[in-house]
């Protein structure tokens, strides 16, 4: 018979684990301990990029026919900030007013769990077995740069023949209540690093330095003046925040020898990270035209934006999510990037999970109403992928 996955313990044992990007903590061996014993076939995938410390990656699957449903996430969490401002510990569950209180209780451990506790339901009442195969891959470089997570884990599925025939991601994609909203594509990502470089010198001798502040000033003006103005129907128009302004000067008197800032766009598909990165490189050098200095621009495209149109994917977990919790959800594109902007270059994929309002603040927590009719929801999907519910 097969074992019973409670899902609010397994999401306490996960919170538990202090998996801060890079750090596994442990978080990893408590997601295989439980897969194990729901009999799938686990692949612990270590990767190290050079200069980077190990990611621990897993996937596991059970079953070996079609169709194919893959479920991704991830138990790397950010950093909890100053622990004295939480309510408790933030890697001690803790219990309060009906929520579970933890870095990683929405984003995402308590999907994850919630998951798992779905298979087990659907495994035992169908005898231990799939009518198809359900495989999970968990990375634990999400938050991170994610050069070592699930791309490469992808790679290493497709060089086996691992193909899903779709997937769910388990992000946070819940607005305010669960079950308002279906993530079926984001937009892209890129962060810009702007350096400009001066003389130092005294301030009552500028003509013997060069100061770099008034050329980082201009290029952010014109920046941040722009207006993209390409919002459609499926996407936010994109747009330019600057996230950091730096000088480093304590002084009142000393021209400082740099000034750096550094910006990230979101973009839509009327842009492409090629495009903006040569749009940026000219603007950085018109916003220079008369200032003293010289500007160095470093750029990373985190992600192309993708779309996934409604799919059968979309569909049937739209359907559980309606018969669980009587709401039709929207398919958006909003919010920031995602793991799914890999795995849709392999396979259809929707993104659906709990309500995102506290993930990444303090005292980040999950209802545990949600975390019961996130698992109903999870188990709704898994009946009718392979056929056991009605359509």
């Amino acid at each position: 018979m097969t074992l019973a996955i409670d899902a609010i313990a397994l999401t306490r044992a996960l919170i538990q684990c202090p998996s801060v990007t890079p750090e596994d903590r442990g978080a990893m061996d408590v997601v295989q301990a439980a897969l194990t014993s729901l009999g799938f076939t686990c692949h612990r995938l270590p990767f190290q990029s050079p200069g980077r410390p190990v990611t621990e990656n897993l996937y596991a699957r059970i079953g070996t026919g079609a169709p194919h449903l893959c479920f991704a996430g991830h138990t790397d969490v950010v950093p909890a900030g100053p622990i004295e401002a939480w309510r408790s510990d933030p890697f001690v569950a803790t219990e309060h007013e009906g929520d579970l209180v933890g870095r990683g209780a929405v984003d995402m451990k308590g999907a994850i769990a919630a998951f798992i506790a779905a298979v087990s339901q659907h495994l035992h009442t169908h005898g231990g077995k799939p009518s198809g195969s359900i495989s999970l891959l968990i990375t634990g470089d999400e938050e991170g740069p994610a050069v070592d997570g699930t791309i490469k884990v992808l790679e290493w599925m497709q060089a086996r023949g691992e193909v899903p025939t779709f997937c769910l991601v388990g992000e946070p994609t819940s607005e305010s209540v669960l079950g308002d909203m279906i993530k079926i594509g984001r937009r892209g990502s890129l962060t810009g690093r702007l350096t400009v470089r001066g003389v130092e010198g005294h301030v009552a001798y500028p003509h013997r330095a060069q100061n770099p502040i008034p050329g980082l000033v201009s290029i952010l003006q014109r920046l941040t003046a722009h207006r993209f103005g390409d919002a459609n129907a499926q996407f936010d128009a994109t747009n330019l925040e600057v996230v950091t302004v730096d000088v480093g000067n304590r002084a009142t008197n000393v021209i400082p020898a740099e000034a750096r800032a550094t910006f990230n766009i979101r973009f839509n598909p009327t842009q492409t990270g090629d495009g903006l990165s040569q749009w940026l490189r000219a603007e950085v050098a018109r916003g220079m035209d008369g200032h003293a200095g010289q500007a160095e621009l470093t750029l990373n495209v985190g992600g192309e934006p993708f779309l996934t149109e409604p799919s059968a994917l979309s569909h049937i977990v739209a359907d559980a999510i309606q018969q669980v919790t009587g709401r039709t959800p929207v398919f958006s594109t909003t919010g920031g990037t995602s793991d799914a902007r890999y795995i849709s270059k392999v396979c259809p994929v929707a993104e659906f999970g709990l309500v995102g309002l506290t993930m990444h603040k303090t005292d980040e927590r999950v209802s545990l109403a949600d975390l019961a009719q996130l698992q109903a929801v999870y188990a709704g999907v898994l009946a009718r992928v392979f056929g056991a519910a009605k359509r």
